[in-house]
């Protein structure tokens, strides 16, 4: 069981973020980000957006840094996945 995060690289409310998921479960996820101190508004379907200012609090908190590509690989491998409508 991991969470993953990507590069804060995504633009946005003149921010930039990143994406935190599971390997494993929702559970994990909105267990980690409670621990990190991210505001249950920022899920999103099946991640959450974390300002680039929280990168380094995730990292610390034990979050693995990946690329996007194979942060969407781990989310989609771990059936996860939910996809806009």
């Amino acid at each position: 069981m991991t969470v993953y995060i990507d590069p804060p690289i995504w633009p946005g409310h003149g921010r930039m973020w990143s994406h935190l998921v599971s390997d494993a479960s929702y559970d994990e996820l909105h267990a980690f980000a409670a621990r990190i101190g991210c505001p249950p508004r920022a899920f999103d379907r099946d991640h959450y957006d974390i300002p680039s200012a929280q990168y380094d609090v995730a990292v610390r908190a034990g979050a693995v840094e990946v690329g996007s590509k194979e942060l969407l690989h781990h989310l989609k491998a771990a059936g996860l996945r939910r996809r806009k409508r």
